[in-house]
């Protein structure tokens, strides 16, 4: 019989009381050493979603197309001819601000395992990252070195491993100082009939490890993504997970020939938690039991305890359960293939995770108190902090000077030197270029299908308003797959906040996770799974809430539309029209921020309703061949996404004139959703298409051989030299990291 562990100890495992006091009720006695280490982990915020559960439901999650929604490693799409896709978007923060290159390259090798452990073949990888100012005097430097290792442990895996990362987003922001947010997406293919779960069945069966050896990094790397960082972060290193990608790229394949024997019942990646997830979470979707006997676990450390092995997050293992008598034909495949197999227990009929240790039984829990009963908090919320909604502004408005300024913008300008280090093409499906699209683009060749992808999240904004943050980074997710041509589909979600026990961040989530549903209802796009992260604090500095959206559309396989403009001549249209701005809905744009060194009132205004026919008209533009180049406007708004467009190779410029009462700088510069930016050899029938959807699409101008010029009723508001401004786009970030 154990005795009673002392508060401290109870804290030290971020056990409250109260929970302490639960796990004594499920057990009817005094845990062991090993079993509060397990509750721990599984009832961490990281593993439960102990705070956010109750809000997530409110989330759509079914649609015609979905085959698998939340619940699994990650979720399932039906995309015709007998294929379906599997995508999911994790995060990898705490670890990736402790020890950047390994929390960053383990973030993507976890969230490959989440794709392939149900039987899909990776195809493609994005990255949504945040980092903090590198020309800060006390932080710039730590921040570059978070940068530089993030950016390489990314690329280091995903190259490596030989997936593609294909795009995503990189957002520099004085919040995220002490607290990087890096969120990893993965997308992969495989046929509808070749899905496999993560569950255990059938007594008797053999429960099997494969992979790497157990080591002792990583131990309680899910509790420590589930608390704030103070002084003493650093001393967290060993908590951070070690990644081989050449280890986990042999792991797919024995692991996808191993399904195609037919001799595995079940497959679950050991991720957060280790081993204690993965055989607790098989155990209780299949609502059978587990035993297994650590001494079979292959180990790579010696001494290790049973707290240290079941907790350990090393690497590259998975967590298998095979059918009764064809063990072999398990083992001959990892053989094959260079890895450790191992039976180290089996499936039984009571429902519990025995773990047995030289003999001796060390943990005996219920399955499903432990996986699906965690304590469940509906936290209290007031309302999000509040902000100034008003602001005088500093200067008279500058266009000329403001649009160099901002295209060298952190936010803003290219992001070559993280994308040129990631191999982008490997496996000859991606048809886009970064930069060079709204949204990636990867053909599934069996089908004749292309896939469409976009990350998308405005923390400016959703701290604004959390609940139209949330709305605005799901339409523009929308937006960028519809400019493709793409019709979006389902979406996932990273939900990165900050400490849920304040009420003010509790109700940031809880208004972002409001908006979303709505959003995500109105575009038909149901969220097939996710992540949330809390605690995201530093010495109880918070980030800005930062919900990221990743959306996936289809399309048939077709050459993508870029961005830069072709030929000059061609008529340029604005879709969606010019647009109206308040000044009030001015203070989260990249003008403010960057010119008048302000956050202030609320976030672009958008009208669903507006943005959904825009988003028709555009997709049935690009499939009449109608769309010689499209853009989507965004951060920087109108004078940015014009300039973006003449970054082409023969620097095609274009001459504007818009119709507005807007101040130029708002103008110029607002970032009112539900616009795009196109070319066209034929405005007469772009015009009869949106008008057929009830969208404004004036002719604003005209590309030209060379130079930019955008007016206002015959007024220049300014002249540009393109070669000047691509100077100014592509060479900040290289200036700031080399």
């Amino acid at each position: 019989m154990s005795a009673a562990f002392s508060p401290e100890i109870i804290a030290q495992h971020q056990l409250t009381p109260g929970e302490y006091q639960k796990v004594v009720d499920i057990l009817g006695r005094q845990p062991t050493y090993t079993e509060l280490g397990i509750f721990a982990v599984m009832w961490s915020e990281h593993c439960s979603y102990k705070s956010s559960r109750i809000h997530l439901k409110k989330l759509p999650t079914r649609g015609k197309l979905v085959v698998q929604g939340p619940g699994e490693n990650a979720g399932i799409i039906d995309i015709g001819g007998g294929y379906v896709i599997a995508f999911k978007i994790e995060s990898h923060n705490h670890p990736s601000f402790i020890e950047p290159l390994q929390g960053a390259a383990t973030g993507v090798g976890g969230i490959l395992r989440d794709i392939f452990t149900l039987g899909a073949r990776p195809i493609a990888v994005m990255d949504s990252l945040r980092f903090g100012r590198l020309d800060d005097p006390a932080t710039g430097a730590r921040n570059h070195r978070i940068v530089s290792g993030v950016v390489a442990g990314i690329a280091h895996y995903g190259n490596c491993f030989g997936v593609p990362t294909v795009g995503g987003e990189c957002i520099f922001e004085p919040c995220y100082d002490g607290n990087p947010l890096v969120n990893v997406f993965a997308l992969g293919v495989c046929r509808k009939e070749e899905v496999f779960y993560a569950k255990a069945a059938g007594v008797g069966n053999p429960v099997i490890y494969v992979g790497a050896r157990t080591g002792r990094d990583g131990i309680h790397g899910a509790s420590m993504a589930s608390a704030e960082f103070t002084e003493e972060s650093k001393q967290k290193r060993p908590n951070v997970q070690v990644g081989d990608p050449f280890m986990e790229k042999l792991l797919l394949e024995a692991c996808i020939e191993a399904m195609k024997t037919g001799a595995i019942v079940g497959i679950q990646d050991m991720g957060a938690a280790g081993l204690t997830c993965s055989t607790c979470e098989m155990g209780s979707r299949g609502e059978v039991g587990i035993e297994i006997e650590l001494d079979r676990v292959p180990q790579r450390e010696t001494g290790m305890t049973p707290y240290e092995i079941m907790l350990s997050e090393s690497q590259e293992r998975m967590l298998l359960v095979a059918e009764k008598g064809r063990e072999d034909e398990v083992f001959r495949v990892f053989k094959k293939w260079g890895l450790e197999a191992a039976e180290i227990g089996i499936v039984t009929d009571d429902g519990k995770l025995r773990v047995r240790h030289h003999g001796e039984t060390i943990a005996e829990i219920p399955n499903r108190e432990l996986a699906d009963e965690a304590p469940l908090y509906n936290r209290p919320y007031t309302v999000p902090p509040e902000v100034a909604r008003e602001h005088v502004f500093s200067a008279e408005a500058n266009v000329q000077a403001a649009l160099p300024a901002l295209l060298a913008a952190p936010d803003i300008c290219s992001k070559r030197w993280v994308w040129e280090q990631y191999d982008y093409q490997v496996r000859t499906n991606t048809l886009t270029i970064p930069e060079q699209t709204d949204a990636a683009l990867v053909r599934v060749k069996e089908t004749g299908t292309s896939v469409a992808m976009s990350l998308d999240g405005n923390g400016r904004y959703t701290y604004l308003s959390p609940r139209e943050g949330a709305q605005l980074a799901v339409a523009e997710c929308c937006r960028n797959l519809s400019v493709m041509g793409a019709l979006p589909v389902a979406a996932t979600n990273c939900l990165n906040f900050g400490n849920p026990e304040r009420p003010e961040i509790m109700a940031q989530l809880v208004e972002a996770i409001e908006g979303m549903s709505d959003a995500c209802r109105f575009f038909d796009t149901p969220i097939t799974g996710g992540n949330v992260s809390l605690y995201n604090e530093t010495l109880g500095e918070g980030i800005y809430p930062t919900p990221v959206i990743g959306m996936v559309g289809l399309m048939k396989t077709a050459a993508p539309i870029t961005i830069p403009f072709k030929n000059a001549g061609r008529s340029v249209v604005l879709l969606g029209g010019a647009g109206s701005c308040e000044e009030v809905r001015f203070g989260g744009t990249q003008y403010a921020k960057e010119i008048e060194k302000q956050l202030w009132g609320l976030p672009p205004a958008l009208d669903l309703d507006l943005e959904k026919r825009v988003q028709e008209a555009i997709r049935e533009i690009v499939a009449a061949g109608l769309a010689e180049s499209a853009h989507d406007l965004s951060d920087g708004g109108l004078a940015v996404a014009l300039a973006e467009c003449c970054f082409g190779p023969a620097e095609i410029g274009a001459q504007i004139d818009l119709d507005s009462d807007l101040r130029p700088e708002l103008l110029a510069f607002h970032e009112t959703p539900s616009r795009i930016l196109l070319s066209t050899a034929h405005p007469k029938q772009v015009a009869a298409i949106a008008e057929k959807h009830g969208v404004p699409s004036p002719v604003v101008g005209a590309t030209i051989e060379k130079g930019m010029e955008i007016r206002q009723r015959g007024n220049t508001l300014g002249s540009w030299d393109i070669a000047a401004l691509r100077a100014a786009y592509e060479g900040a970030l290289e200036a700031h990291v080399r």
